[in-house]
């Protein structure tokens, strides 16, 4: 049975470890409100026509404010980011690998990830994705 006095000595240390970071958390939070608080009372109110119209990079707004984005690019943006967290995967399934007594396991591991990456790009193949319009 360990000693109870110790057992409080080393979590006393852990908490107050901790408790620094969440001082450190409400001071933060306490200069964001003091600041957001200190602008609104020190700014002036004379809303305007022209202050509560729509400003774009200097030029009148004509039209709606909705504008269609095609969804192509979207489907883009998700197969970058796809690869990417596969690259991400890649480097330490590198390092890992170097270890001898985890190489056939990790080996197995990314062949069953790149698997199923392969899939995924076999299906956004055959569903058109990657042709350029």
């Amino acid at each position: 049975m360990p000693d109870p006095t110790a057992v409080a000595v080393v979590a006393a240390d852990y908490f107050q470890s901790y408790s620094v970071v969440g001082l450190l958390a409400v001071v933060g939070v306490l200069f964001v409100a003091v600041a957001f608080g200190a602008g609104r009372l020190l700014r002036p109110v004379v809303p305007t026509p022209e202050k509560l119209l729509t400003y774009e990079c200097g030029v009148d707004p004509v039209g709606e404010g909705w504008a269609h984005t095609q969804v192509r690019y979207y489907v883009y943006a998700f197969l970058y980011v796809i690869f990417a967290v596969d690259s991400i995967f890649l480097f330490p399934w590198a390092t890992v690998f170097a270890d001898p007594r985890y190489g056939a396991t990790t080996l197995v591991e990314m062949f069953v990830f790149l698997g199923f990456l392969a899939v995924g790009l076999l299906y956004a193949y055959k569903k058109g994705v990657l042709t350029w319009t």
